[in-house]
């Protein structure tokens, strides 16, 4: 039987022009939208308000999924939708922030400021209104007059070396100027800090690297020291910036960085290592590959594609993280009496005592990777 397909095209061109229209609509609605959130951005700029309300997005979203059920439309769909909208909104109002100073005119020295991670910072300070001084390696015998009446000495050089910074910079700081540090250990750095400095003191740790444009969600931790008032105003600083500001001892820190971090990038560059010394295929694996073995192996091509120097001071950075990755292997090899029996009910045994343990959090990581998944599939 002949298709009518002139049938067809006259009966499909009014819909795609209704739809047309629709759209020409939705796009309408978002520019008025973004007209609203740039009068929310004058209005926290005046009044010094972070960016981020989690509290508000996360409303709005549980609200949106129930209208969307409401009205015939799937939630995950709609939520997906508005994610971007919301995190475009962020990034729009966070550049603005960006120009917003909570101490304008302040003096600020970043010390390893023409290292990547210094100068990131050094932009943002700059953008917000403040006066940026720069101290090298190079620069020490210029180091009292980049001191002078300074609000904020920032110590950006890598971990080993940081101790001994803070030692050589101190004597050269105003009584009032507040000493902070951007090391990814804080129990030596703000002790040292606290010992060589007796005006207010406080570790920083930004938990992202140096090729951000914008810090929207990045989490940065802070580690009190002394005179919380006195280091206020920098701490607001980083939320105008879009960052979220997690506080901690810097024992605490420590403690859970053993985990998030060291432990984190070793067992990655251990998984690396092994595929290497095997001379695994990798191209090859990935024709067989589901979607979360190409996601758990894009997380180990990443490592390597980084720099080693970096991660090797992250990873060996302090005896109590070495101590615990010496644990870690240790546990690895009590594993091998298991598959030299084949004893595969000691397997489940301690797989379900895992999972217990886990509790509801394998219900949040089993919904964050199927999204995860769900964008790989959709790109590749």
């Amino acid at each position: 039987m002949k298709k009518d397909n002139k049938n067809f095209d006259e009966q499909i061109v009014p819909l795609r022009d209704k739809i047309d229209s629709i759209d020409a609509k939705i796009l309408s609605l978002l520019a008025q939208r973004q007209e609203q959130v740039e009068k929310v951005v004058a209005l926290k700029k005046t009044h010094s308000i972070p960016v981020y309300h989690p509290a508000r997005e996360e409303n709005l979203i549980s609200k949106l999924r129930l209208q969307s059920q409401n009205n015939g439309l799937d939630p995950d769909f709609m939520e997906d939708l508005y994610r971007v909208i919301l995190r475009q909104s962020r990034v729009e109002q966070t550049q603005k922030m960006e120009h917003k100073g909570v101490k304008p005119n302040a003096k600020v020295l970043i010390i390893g400021g023409a290292g990547q991670m210094g100068n990131l910072f050094a932009g943002l300070f700059t953008k917000s209104g403040y006066k940026v001084r720069i101290l090298t390696e190079h620069d020490w015998d210029e180091a009292r007059n980049l001191c002078r009446n300074i609000d904020l000495a920032l110590v950006c050089v890598p971990i080993e070396r940081t101790g001994k910074v803070i030692e050589k910079i101190t004597p050269f700081l105003p009584p009032t100027a507040l000493l902070a540090d951007l090391t990814s250990v804080k129990k030596e750095p703000v002790s040292k800090m606290l010992a060589s400095h007796g005006g207010p003191v406080l570790g920083v740790h930004p938990l992202f690297g140096p090729t951000l444009t914008c810090l929207d969600k990045q989490i940065i931790v802070v580690t009190p020291g002394r005179d919380e008032t006195a280091c206020q105003w920098f701490t607001e600083q980083l939320g105008l910036w879009g960052a979220v500001i997690v506080t901690s001892t810097p024992e605490e820190h420590d403690e859970i960085m053993e985990i998030v971090q060291a432990l984190r990038h070793f067992a990655t560059f251990c998984f690396g290592e092994f595929l290497c010394q095997r001379q695994t295929k990798l191209a090859r694996t990935l024709e067989f590959s589901s979607p979360i073995y190409r996601l758990e192996l894009g997380m180990v091509g990443r490592l390597f594609a980084q720099d080693s120097a970096l991660y090797a001071q992250i990873i060996f950075a302090t005896k109590e993280r070495r101590a615990l990755l010496k644990e870690f292997i240790l546990s690895l090899g009590r594993h091998v009496e298991m598959l030299e029996t084949n004893d595969t009910q000691l397997f489940i045994d301690k797989f379900n005592h895992v999972a217990q343990w886990f509790g509801p959090f394998s219900g949040q990581a089993m919904r964050e990777s199927t999204f995860l998944i769900n964008k790989l599939i959709e790109r590749f």
